[in-house]
């Protein structure tokens, strides 16, 4: 079963042990040191962001970033390792704190476009074509202090840049509708996928899903996945886990809730995904106060429930699931769902 699949995460969700209600509890690790998790945990893929790969990248020149990005790339095949793909960090330079593409001074949008330019270059670089958006300050805290049909177009405009800059690249747009701002212009699967066809190349535009970001949003993952899946747009997913509508949590896959997960991993394996290379990929961060020898389970774990559901979903009896629903029998499915989870 684990061989038709391949798995991901990136650097960040292996990492100190702080937040800002207390100390830290377990020390940082080196990024060479954590490539070398990677295969001992089962997985085969290395998510970025273009800093995670080039730290201190807006004090380079271009090439001297790619320069530093071939390097990381040789220490990828010395694991055994693929990128699977890079992000722009566009929410934590001062120049960004009110947005990237949709701020409303010129000279920050011109600096957005410029680091996803750059980012661009990391990702030829390290040997992928995928870039992802995670829109994070692309919003507002104050309806009025910014014109959102202004700021869609923004969007548009900045995406067309990055696909005019390199036509082999593809863009996985990662909605989420809050945190850090009070509310994103791109906040769910619909919104990402209609900004796409506002592009210069729609084929070229497609979503990354995210568990807990879709749960943020009040939606069912699978539901957002499916509806993905059907315009075939679902570049890649972040498996993960929330627990209710709070701060995005990115718990353990199926940790807070199996069935949600079962549903999840259903739905991705129903229509094949993963044939045509796409990674299950993870964003799960270990719990805060995980021992330092122990801070890796999180990922192992969620890997494990992930093909664990695989199994459980090939061995589900489709034809009493199809014999109930065209009688239904709505509870007894739901029974039947849930003593198939409980192995009953």
């Amino acid at each position: 079963m684990a061989g038709e699949y391949r798995f991901s995460f990136g650097p960040w969700n292996i990492h100190e042990g702080s937040d800002p209600f207390g100390p830290t509890v377990r020390r940082k690790i080196a990024f060479a040191k954590k490539l070398k998790l990677y295969k001992k945990l089962g997985f085969d893929g290395v998510q970025f962001h273009d800093d995670d790969a080039v730290p201190g990248m807006d004090k380079l020149t271009a090439r001297q970033i790619v320069k530093e990005a071939k390097d990381v790339r040789k220490m990828l095949d010395g694991e055994g390792l693929a990128a699977e793909f890079v992000a722009p960090r566009l929410w934590e330079n001062p120049q960004t704190i009110d947005g990237g593409y949709t701020s409303n001074d010129p000279a920050c949008r011109k600096y957005a476009r410029e680091r996803s330019r750059r980012c661009i270059d990391i990702a030829v670089a390290l040997k992928t074509d995928l870039i992802v958006l995670w829109l994070a300050r692309e919003g507002t805290y104050i309806r009025e202090a910014k014109d959102s049909k202004l700021a869609v177009d923004r969007l548009a405009e900045a995406v067309d840049d990055m696909l005019a800059y390199h036509s082999g690249i593809k863009i996985a747009i990662e909605p989420k509708p809050n945190e850090p701002m009070d509310h994103t212009y791109i906040p769910t699967t619909g919104h990402a996928m209609a900004l796409g066809y506002l592009t210069r190349d729609p084929k070229r535009v497609g979503v990354n899903i995210e568990s807990a970001h879709a749960i943020l949003a009040g939606l069912d993952p699978s539901d957002e996945m499916g509806f993905a899946l059907a315009y075939d747009k679902l570049f890649t997913v972040h498996l993960n886990d929330q627990n209710g509508l709070k701060f995005d949590q990115d718990k353990s896959f199926g940790s807070a809730n199996l069935r949600r997960a079962f549903d999840q991993v259903r739905i991705l394996d129903k229509y094949d995904y993963g044939q045509r290379g796409e990674f299950v990929g993870l964003d799960v961060k270990a719990m805060r106060t995980q021992k330092q020898a122990t801070a890796t389970k999180h990922l192992s774990n969620s890997r494990t429930v992930f093909l664990k559901l695989v199994e459980l979903s090939r061995s589900l009896d489709e034809s009493r699931v199809e014999a109930l629903t065209a009688d239904r029998d709505y509870e007894e499915l739901d029974l039947l769902i849930m003593n198939h989870l409980m192995g009953a």
